[in-house]
């Protein structure tokens, strides 16, 4: 869809597809206040100025819209909305080897113990054995830096889908 083509979508309809791309209610509502915008250039760099703008409500809520690293069941059901682009997202899951998926299934439970929200990583081009790294790596965080760096996370994904929104 062009810039051109999502301006004259209803409001409704720009919400869900600003949604696909970012689960928070917060950055959506501010994403709606840019449009009608030059180019995607600008689209994305207002992306980000509103992401920072919102708080950690805002974040919490859009990291429960993405499944977890390795949990295709949840990617099929929950997140059908989006299950396209997180799948592909996630693709360096598909073919990993069972002591991978099960040290990530591991992995996550261990940290949403931690932390109280699901890991966060912009998967695309990584992995497997990246992303379990990146997850233990990330493990013996405090919780103010992590939600910090699960948000810029969420910034990249985001990015990323837009991207691929205005293709």
């Amino acid at each position: 869809m062009t810039i051109a083509e999502f301006d004259h979508l209803s409001e409704s309809e720009k919400q869900d597809a600003l949604f696909q791309c970012c689960g928070s209610t917060t950055w959506v509502n501010l994403m709606l206040t840019a449009f009608p915008v030059e180019d995607l250039v600008d689209l994305l760099e207002y992306a980000d100025e509103k992401w920072q703008q919102c708080k950690k409500k805002d974040w919490l809520e859009a990291f429960t819209h993405h499944p977890k690293i390795g949990d295709v069941a949840s990617l099929k059901q929950k997140f059908a909305s989006t299950a396209n682009w997180a799948s592909g997202e996630q693709a360096g899951v598909n073919t990993a080897p069972d002591d991978v998926l099960n040290a990530l299934a591991k992995g996550n439970t261990d940290y949403e113990e931690k932390f109280g929200f699901i890991f966060i990583v912009c998967a695309t081009g990584k992995s497997a054995g990246e992303m379990l790294w990146l997850l233990q790596s990330r493990l013996p965080n405090d919780p103010d830096k992590e939600i910090e760096i699960a948000a810029a996370e969420q910034a990249k994904i985001t990015r990323i889908r837009l991207e691929k929104l205005f293709a």
